[in-house]
């Protein structure tokens, strides 16, 4: 796997630092509490998505994926954005603190 530079790094961080503050804008207003608790029911985000039909089942765990996706665009930084929607580590770059975070 090859390594990132720091420059790459930081045009994905920035790229992340957008996405969560388009996710913030949009789901921390009235309107988006409001939308975020019609989601938390449709999604299961509180309970099993079990379902003895596998169609079922996978049905709702697509819904549960947003939720999460969602939850981690409100609720983690831009670098564990990063790490986690990309799946590789930092490499040991030190980046300056995400300033939104």
């Amino acid at each position: 796997m090859m390594a990132l530079n720091v420059g790459t790094f930081g045009r994905l961080i920035d790229y992340w630092r957008r996405q969560r503050n388009n996710y913030l804008t949009t789901f921390r207003s009235i309107a988006g509490q409001a939308v975020l608790t019609d989601l938390a029911r449709f999604c299961h985000a509180n309970k099993s998505t079990f379902d003895a039909d596998p169609q079922v089942a996978a049905a709702l765990d697509g819904r549960r994926e947003v939720w999460l996706r969602i939850q981690n665009h409100l609720n983690l930084t831009s670098q564990e954005l990063y790490q986690l929607l990309d799946g590789r580590p930092v490499d040991g770059l030190n980046p300056s603190n995400d300033p939104e975070d």
